[in-house]
């Protein structure tokens, strides 16, 4: 243990959102267990690593950090160190040859059994408990900060053939809706405004629960909450995005208006190896029709660059799709194949990197400039910012379309509250930036 009478730990995350939030959820755990956040590796009595091994990347900077944390451990032994997120597969012995300085090695999205909380270290109340997801519940935290992250869905069933996530993850497995509002009503109650439901494929929630509600079911319920503000949900796929579902998002006052929907290529013969299920024109109608029924909304997308057989023609109908549907964000990466993947296994990763990488900077310089007429509609307009911290010296929060706001302040208040009307005087592809116009009522 450090010199410090309190004990220390330390959670080291890369990833996705999901990453995001169970980290957040094994902090708390370990608070209430009684250590206290450490800002460093070299201080911490308990160091987690939460993993992401989507692209080679991410995987390149788990094993670099699990190695410069050898010399750690050798020199303080009695440090517990422990691995967890998509790193961990079936080969656990093999993981514990390669790295046997580690101390635990969990699943994503589990709670090992040193963790859990026994009866006279719980904080959350009995009634946010549920026995299905016990451990999750005792996690939430205990001053949350404006937004929170909520695990609603946990794997995926989709087996894109480039992705590592179903196979790392699991099947998917919805969390019962009366256990999840209960504790957003906890999160509300202890401060957050905003939550953001989390799945890997969200849009498949409640499928496979006995009452067989879905991600309308529980927006409608959220809804409800006294207290809560906002509700985002993230990822969606174009196969599961319904009727009922865009509907939801249209009628609910809190459920904001902003959709990330990933479309990942723009030509049908690449999503037909990427094995996506839906067609070009399937996701075209579906974009129209959220605009028909949700004006204003604001959209975002992901897409991958240089699959395996993206010729230059294939690439160019990426491009004329986004030039057409003018997201309000696009989120594009480079393929890189992962090992225990379809398209590991059965495709060649024929685009050279320089190729992958111009046509990355192509959508990257294309979406600047689409992002930038879009924003720069904003200037002049008054729009609600829900602020969630400070950054170089000013303000910083979200619009209900998710645009990033930077403002300052003149009256120094110390303590922002969360929801504010900012006046916006600039833009930029990326960001917008304002005044304070007023506080919203109930915020002070």
């Amino acid at each position: 243990m450090n010199q410090n009478t309190t004990p220390q730990y330390y959670i080291w995350t890369i990833g996705c959102q999901m990453n995001k939030a169970e980290s957040e959820r094994l902090g708390s755990l370990l608070e209430q267990k009684g250590y206290r956040p450490s800002a460093s590796a070299d201080t911490a009595d308990i160091i987690v690593l939460n993993s992401c091994v989507v692209r080679q990347h991410a995987e390149d900077r788990v094993i670099n950090k699990l190695h410069n944390l050898a010399p750690l451990k050798k020199a303080r032994p009695e440090l517990t160190l422990a691995v967890t997120g998509c790193f961990i597969d079936s080969s656990l012995e093999q993981l514990k040859r390669a790295f046997p300085h580690v101390d635990y090695f969990f699943q994503a999205g589990d709670i090992p059994d040193w963790l859990v909380l026994r009866k006279d270290e719980r904080f959350i109340p009995n009634e946010v408990e549920r026995p299905s997801d016990a451990g999750w519940c005792q996690a939430l935290p205990q001053s949350p900060p404006s937004s929170v992250y909520v695990p609603v869905i946990h794997g995926c069933d989709q087996f894109c053939s480039y992705c590592i996530v179903p196979y790392r993850r699991g099947r998917e497995r919805s969390r019962p809706l009366d256990e999840i509002t209960a504790e957003v009503a906890e999160l509300a109650r202890r401060g957050a405004k905003e939550v953001i439901l989390l799945g890997q494929n969200v849009d498949a929630y409640g499928h496979d629960l006995p009452e067989k509600h879905d991600l309308a079911d529980l927006l409608a319920a959220l809804n409800r909450i006294d207290g809560l503000a906002r509700i985002r949900f993230l990822t969606s796929h174009p196969r599961d995005m319904t009727a009922k579902l865009i509907d939801a998002v249209a009628r609910l006052e809190k459920v904001c208006e902003q959709i990330n929907l990933p479309v990942q290529s723009g030509s049908d013969e690449i999503l037909g190896v990427m094995r996506r299920g839906y067609s070009i024109e399937h996701y075209r109608q579906l974009i129209v029709e959220i605009r028909r029924k949700i004006p204003g909304i604001a959209l975002s997308t992901d897409i991958i660059v240089g699959f395996p057989g993206e010729s230059e023609r294939h690439f160019r109908q990426t491009v004329d799709l986004l030039a057409e549907m003018r997201f309000d964000m696009v989120h594009v990466a480079a393929y890189s194949p992962r090992p225990g993947t379809i398209a590991a296994r059965e495709l060649e990763d024929d685009v050279p990197a320089g190729e992958k990488k111009r046509r990355l900077n192509i959508i990257e310089e294309l979406q600047a400039e689409i992002a930038g007429d879009i924003n720069a509609r904003f200037v002049g307009q008054t729009v609600e910012v829900l602020v969630d911290g400070k950054e170089k010296g000013k303000w910083r929060g979200r619009t209900r379309g998710d645009k990033l706001v930077f403002f300052s302040d003149r009256s120094n208040c110390p303590d922002m509250p969360g929801l504010v009307d900012i006046r916006i005087e600039k833009a930029s592809p990326w960001s917008l930036q304002g005044k304070v116009e007023s506080r919203l009522i109930g915020t002070e």
